[in-house]
């Protein structure tokens, strides 16, 4: 095997052309990269979308391809929309929490003496819990 090739070349069996398309955006010490690239959209897909694409951006767009088509292969119905929902829904969560927490606290600031007298009634009952419950809720 010529030294030389890139890792698209070497997967696809062909001399590497000097001015290969590939060989800036899938040097041959990293094979898997351009493997799960072309098990995803196609070797020729790809040539095509680097070429349309103006040389500065070729980069970002070899670096996007990769992260979509590895999340495509570990989970073929959602790909990497299957993560962007998750973290959306954990800032959901959070943003909730953290409007709880805010509303808690100025409760707390209006009202400070009917929090003293909600915990002095509570000291001795078991089921009083001092989570993360608000006392207007």
């Amino acid at each position: 095997m010529n030294p030389g090739r890139c890792a698209a070349c070497r997967y696809l069996r062909r001399r590497c052309p000097p001015d290969c398309i590939f060989s800036p955006y899938f040097p041959p010490n990293n094979p898997q990269r351009f493997a799960s690239i072309h098990r995803i959209y196609g070797a020729s897909n790809v040539a095509k979308l680097l070429q349309q694409l103006p040389s500065h951006l070729r980069t970002q767009a070899a670096d996007s391809l990769y992260l979509e088509a590895q999340y495509r292969i570990e989970d073929p119905v959602y790909g990497c929309v299957g993560l962007i929902s998750l973290l959306q829904q954990q800032i959901h969560d959070v943003e909730r929490q953290l409007a709880m927490t805010q509303a808690e606290i100025a409760f707390r600031a209006r009202h400070p003496q009917a929090v003293e007298s909600n915990l002095l009634n509570n000291v001795g009952n078991p089921s009083f819990s001092n989570q993360a419950s608000p006392w207007f809720m």
